[in-house]
């Protein structure tokens, strides 16, 4: 089988849930293939692999015009190097997209090749209304990208069972065609590590306990919220936020204020790493974390719960989407009761959810027994739920199935 996989992130440009998806799908694919099939992966960068059954090609940054509103590039430039994407690949017998960057070269080259067109769903543009503040109108033109995609696709894998609703519900995808899949882990690398080193390097006092959270600074992950909750918590718990990639100005400026605000109204330690953290340090403060934090308003998973689990921290985290098929409420952590506003963009009552978080986080920290049961049943869960091996052999599953419907 000829596998072309189409995605905007790929190692080094990975900044969020899809670029690790593919990263590792990708690898496992590779391994489950076992000389049977052929992967060509395209991608934004200038990336450039090549062996004889695996092929990656990076789509450079190409020319674009000036734009009136800074706010469309980013639509622009998808759409140009969409455009090449079609002089690169030849052949296929299936066409793999991720995300809506992609989508546009994945419709087309379904015609082109006579391949069947399949989507991996890490998120939906109707459940990001604060993409408007970052694409302005281009947000419309993504929005239908992403719906004439779905409506084009032969098969969907939606990363929860969650997503696989959504998908139905908004684009009319016959449930038939959508294949559950959720997301995996790396269980050789995402282990239990401690290095006080790593703790000294952040500022982080080992003797104290201290709360974790990991995001992009973007609305959807929730960051502001988590800074509204370390204003509840008990005397004595560090708050640690590793926040980078903010999606617009404004957000970095709102972000920069709650820090300034809480630093100067609380006594705990509060500390914010604005650059992007090691995968080695990660995996070290996830795992000297008393509790790992995830506020999402919107989230279809959530690979970072996966990776906290992994290293043995318990999870505080909304009970929203695909969350709630990763982390199970009073056993490997505690979920949070969420009600999202008419906009879409926060919790119906903020200060309401920002008590609940804090009173769930103080809670774990006051009971190191209950942290260390659940680090311990998140660490098991993770190992037989959650790996890329059984993700790719999945995939190969549904491709097979789709090629046999043709």
């Amino acid at each position: 089988m000829n596998i072309a996989i189409l995605t905007k992130e790929f190692p080094p440009h990975v900044y969020g849930g899809a670029g690790i998806h593919v990263e590792y799908l990708s690898r496992e694919l590779r391994r489950a293939a076992g000389g049977r099939h052929s992967i060509r992966l395209l991608c934004f960068g200038e990336q450039h692999q090549s062996d004889a059954l695996w092929e990656v090609t990076g789509i450079g940054a190409p020319a674009v015009p000036d734009c009136y509103d800074q706010r469309h590039c980013s639509l622009l430039d998808a759409l140009h190097r969409d455009v090449a994407i079609l002089g690169r690949l030849r052949e296929a017998d299936v066409i793999h997209c991720h995300t809506w960057y992609t989508h546009l070269a994945g419709c087309l080259l379904k015609q082109m090749l006579g391949a069947p067109l399949v989507l991996t769903t890490h998120s939906l543009e109707p459940h990001r209304p604060w993409k408007r503040e970052q694409l302005d109108t281009a947000y419309r033109a993504s929005s239908w990208i992403e719906k004439t995609a779905y409506q084009n696709a032969d098969g969907v894998i939606a990363v929860s069972e969650a997503m696989k609703k959504d998908v139905h519900r908004l684009y009319g995808v016959d449930y038939d065609r959508i294949r559950v899949i959720h997301n995996g882990i790396d269980e050789e690398r995402y282990l239990p590590t401690k290095d006080p080193s790593v703790l000294k390097k952040y500022g982080i006092d080992p003797q104290n306990p201290f709360v974790l959270a990991v995001a992009r600074l973007t609305r959807q992950k929730g960051m502001v919220h988590f800074l509204d909750a370390a204003r509840h918590l008990e005397k004595g718990v560090q708050v640690v936020m590793c926040a980078s990639s903010p999606d617009t100005p404004e957000m970095m400026q709102e972000t920069m204020e709650k820090v300034s605000l809480l630093r100067k109204n609380t006594a705990n330690k509060i500390i914010w790493v604005t650059d992007a953290v090691p995968v080695e340090d990660l995996i070290v403060l996830y795992s000297e974390a008393s509790v790992f934090v995830c506020p999402s308003i919107y989230e279809p998973f959530g690979i970072v719960n996966l990776e906290a689990m992994a290293c043995g921290a318990p999870v505080v985290a909304s009970a929203i989407g695909g969350i709630r098929e990763v982390v199970i409420d009073g056993v490997t952590g505690k979920l949070v009761s969420f009600e999202t506003s008419e906009s879409g963009s926060e919790p119906r009552f903020p200060e309401k959810f920002a008590r609940d978080l804090a009173d769930a986080v103080d809670t774990l920290v006051a009971s190191p027994q209950t942290r260390e049961q659940m680090g311990s049943a998140a660490q098991q869960r993770v190992k037989e739920y959650f790996t890329w091996k059984a993700v790719a052999g999945k995939t190969l599953e549904f491709y097979a199935s789709l090629q046999s419907a043709q």
